[in-house]
């Protein structure tokens, strides 16, 4: 996957997450807030993916 695609999921799990995070605190549901925040972390990670992706294609362009 391109680095602009794992940015792309990466802010939509990022997204998802807090909608669950706040969905969870909204019901008092403890399961779905951690999921939540599992979900939000996933996205975090996916973005970080990308960004090394691109400074990693940056390394390899200047070469």
């Amino acid at each position: 996957m391109s680095s602009t695609g794992d940015k792309i999921k990466g802010v939509a799990n990022e997204a998802m997450g807090n909608i669950k995070q706040g969905i969870g605190r909204a019901t008092n549901d403890p399961q779905t807030e951690a999921e939540g925040i599992a979900q939000e972390r996933k996205g975090e990670a996916q973005q970080l993916k990308g960004d090394a992706k691109d400074a990693i294609k940056r390394g390899i362009d200047k070469v």
